[in-house]
């Protein structure tokens, strides 16, 4: 906290104090954010999140020449961060996909009671359905289950995510497995 306040009253790199070189740098990394993003808003957000970091981490900067060339890496290296992970993880419209979603009633899931669930993640392979179970069923965080099984803590996330796939491909199989059943009685 102590390196914000010193920005806030003046004694930030160059002379220049958090307003003064949100003043100074605002519109050029706006419109530097602009080429990058293509919208307004994130845009806005970008250079917001810039003058953040400078807040917290600015005070680390040696030399006060360079304050320009930080704001901008700095912009910069957000943008890709944030491109990355949109890449990685785009958001989609639920109406886009609505083709790609399974067809699940709503009472078939009230069907499905805590054993048969347990019952189901015996059927998941075994490297998964262990950290699965210490994770759901033993409340173990991340780190726990690493330990206890003695494995990387990636590994552990990858281990859990794979296991409820699974788990969720066995649940769907059985919910509509077990409504053409009931259907075929009727």
């Amino acid at each position: 906290m102590a390196s914000r306040d010193s920005y806030v009253q003046g004694s930030g790199p160059g002379g220049l104090d958090f307003d003064s070189l949100v003043n100074l740098y605002y519109a050029p990394l706006y419109r530097f954010a602009m080429s990058l993003t293509r919208t307004e808003n994130d845009a806005a957000d970008l250079v917001q999140d810039t003058f953040l970091t400078w807040a917290t981490k600015g005070h680390q900067l040696k030399d006060n020449t360079k304050v320009k060339s930080w704001l901008f890496t700095t912009l910069h290296r957000r943008f890709l961060e944030t491109h990355r992970r949109t890449t990685r993880f785009p958001h989609i419209e639920i109406s886009e996909a609505i083709e790609e979603l399974p067809v699940i009633e709503p009472d078939l899931v009230s069907r499905l009671d805590g054993q048969q669930l347990v019952a189901l993640m015996a059927e998941i392979e075994p490297q998964f359905r262990a950290a699965v179970a210490l994770f759901y069923l033993e409340d173990y965080s991340y780190n726990d289950i690493a330990s206890i099984l003695e494995i990387p803590l990636g590994t552990v996330k990858s281990r859990i995510a794979r296991g409820l796939t699974q788990l969720k491909g066995l649940v769907l199989k059985r919910l509509t497995g077990t409504a053409k059943v009931e259907e075929g009685k009727l």
